[in-house]
C-alpha cells in the first residue's frame, strides 16, 4: 500500500462573475415578493404597520440573500483537480468538502443555465460510483470549464479503470 495522499484545501475559486450571477439569481424571486407586496399595499392600504413590518423583513431578506450570501459563497467555494482526485469545497452556512477519486469517475457533464450563458459561465458535474452523489464545480468561466472537462477525461482515460 502506497503512502497516503496529502490533501490541501482546493485552491481555485469560481469565476469572478459568480457573485453577480448568484446575486441576480437570488434577486429574481425577491422581485416577485416585492411586486406582490406592492399589489397588496395598493389593494389593501389598511394596517400600514403590517406593510412596514413585511417590507422591512423583505429588505432584510434581500440584503442577506442578494448581497451577503453571494459574497460569502465566493469566499468559500473552491475546486481543484489532481491526478488522483477532484476536490471541491462549497456552501455558505453549511459547508461541504468533497473528494472524488479519479478512479471512481463515471461521467463528466456541463450545465449552463440562462444566467450562466449570459455571463459566459458553466458548471461541471463529475458523477462518480458513489452513493453520496455527484461532485459539482460551479460558476467557472466557460473556457475553464471546457479545460476541466478535457483534463478529467484525459486523466480518467489514462487510468483505464472501469469506475463501476
Amino acid at each position: 500500500m502506497g503512502a497516503p495522499v496529502q490533501m490541501a484545501e482546493p485552491a481555485y475559486p469560481p469565476s469572478r462573475s459568480a457573485p453577480l450571477v448568484w446575486a441576480l439569481g437570488a434577486a429574481i424571486p425577491w422581485l416577485a415578493a416585492v411586486f406582490a407586496q406592492l399589489i397588496w399595499f395598493v389593494l389593501d392600504p389598511r394596517m400600514p404597520w403590517l406593510h412596514a413590518a413585511v417590507g422591512a423583513a423583505t429588505v432584510l431578506g434581500v440584503l442577506v440573500s442578494v448581497v451577503v450570501v453571494p459574497i460569502w459563497r465566493y469566499r468559500v467555494h473552491r475546486w481543484e483537480i489532481s491526478p488522483q482526485a477532484v476536490f471541491t469545497r462549497s456552501g455558505w452556512l453549511v459547508q461541504e468538502r468533497r473528494i472524488a477519486p479519479i478512479s471512481r469517475v463515471q461521467t463528466v457533464d456541463t450545465y449552463r443555465g440562462p444566467l450562466d450563458r449570459l455571463f459566459g459561465l458553466s458548471n461541471v458535474t463529475v458523477t462518480t460510483a458513489s452513493s453520496a452523489g455527484a461532485v459539482r464545480i460551479v460558476a467557472l468561466d466557460a473556457p475553464v470549464a471546457d479545460r476541466v472537462v478535457a483534463q478529467l477525461t484525459d486523466i480518467a482515460a489514462l487510468g483505464g479503470h472501469d469506475a463501476t
